[in-house]
């Protein structure tokens, strides 16, 4: 550039500026060469030397709108629609998000430790494969959503309608992505899976593995601070409030310090249990059918069904 804005300031903010005409001399050379050493050999994180390819989440954002416009037009889609035309609409956002689905779900398999068996074609074989059954499982999908947004009506005073919760919630938002990234995760696409969850938890603040399993009529209140451990297993009807957190309670390690990873290790809450803002419930415990736990309670053992769960200030408190 040229006239008053030849000269910049440093991105550091110290003051100091360089011009087109005299700029630093950083020497380069040895830098990249002790990078490209540290990333190709001494450091390497990617398995396969000559694979550059990651999964987007940019184009991952992208499918996930389109995905959720296709199970729910009216409120996600772009236009006003005839009873003819919403088919048309749906037919057409779901191949161009099929399409571009399938390429990143190639991408993250390339990632995956069973994909280093698979060559290029295999792999597109695989992610085409695993995208179709994701995509015949989009009506059994949009059941569970359905019954998920009956339990937010249902459990709200404050829900006015389903049109409300499908725009306003945050709670329901995070369960469409987590619905969508569990099925993908189930099949196999677990990278991908896992970045549905991250743009979940940046859109709403609430973090839900796509590993955890989780009934129909599920409702998150609020939902802020919501977190839902990757081996949590929840029933049909259950209710939680903002800041709820199913946890792990201790890590188990090998002998090399190393932690162990797929042991179940995060709490099953039964059908028809509501968790009150702030619990913090930790570990492989079971909390029983019909419970209520408290706010702000921590709770690192197992109850029977139909307990009623608070911070311990009286006789009354506790179990009964």
């Amino acid at each position: 550039m040229t006239g008053s804005l030849s000269r910049q300031r440093s991105p550091a903010g110290d003051g100091i500026e360089a011009s087109h005409h005299d700029r630093f001399t950083w020497g380069l050379e040895p830098i990249v060469s002790g990078l490209r050493l540290s990333r190709e050999v001494v450091n390497r994180t990617r398995r396969r030397v000559h694979q550059r390819e990651l999964p987007s989440r940019a184009l991952l954002e992208s499918i996930i709108d389109g995905l959720c416009a296709a199970l729910f037009p009216t409120h996600y889609g772009t236009h006003d629609f005839t009873d003819e035309s919403v088919d048309y609409f749906v037919g057409n956002i779901l191949n161009e998000t099929l399409n571009a689905l399938v390429e990143q779900v190639r991408r993250s398999l390339i990632l995956q430790p069973e994909g280093e068996a698979l060559d290029d074609t295999a792999l597109m074989a695989e992610a085409y494969s695993l995208t179709k059954a994701f995509a015949d499982g989009l009506p059994q999908i949009r059941a569970q959503l359905t019954s998920d947004l009956r339990a937010a009506y249902q459990g709200d005073p404050a829900a006015t309608s389903i049109s409300e919760i499908l725009l306003c919630y945050p709670g329901i938002t995070a369960i469409i992505h987590y619905r969508l990234a569990h099925a993908l995760y189930s099949l196999g696409a677990r990278l991908v899976a896992r970045l549905i969850s991250g743009i979940a938890h940046s859109r709403t603040g609430i973090d839900i593995h796509p590993g955890a399993e989780i009934g129909d009529s599920f409702f998150i209140d609020h939902g802020t601070g919501v977190v839902i451990g990757e081996t949590a297993i929840i029933g049909r009807h259950v209710r939680l409030y903002q800041a709820v957190t199913l946890g792990a309670k201790r890590f188990s390690a090998d002998e090399t310090g190393t932690l162990v990873k797929g042991l179940a290790r995060h709490p099953i809450l039964e059908d028809n249990v509501v968790v009150y803002a702030g619990a913090t419930i930790l570990g492989r415990i079971t909390v029983g059918a019909g419970s209520t736990i408290g706010g702000n309670v921590w709770l690192t053992h197992s109850v029977p069904p139909e307990s009623n769960i608070s911070q311990a200030r009286s006789q009354n408190s506790g179990t009964h």
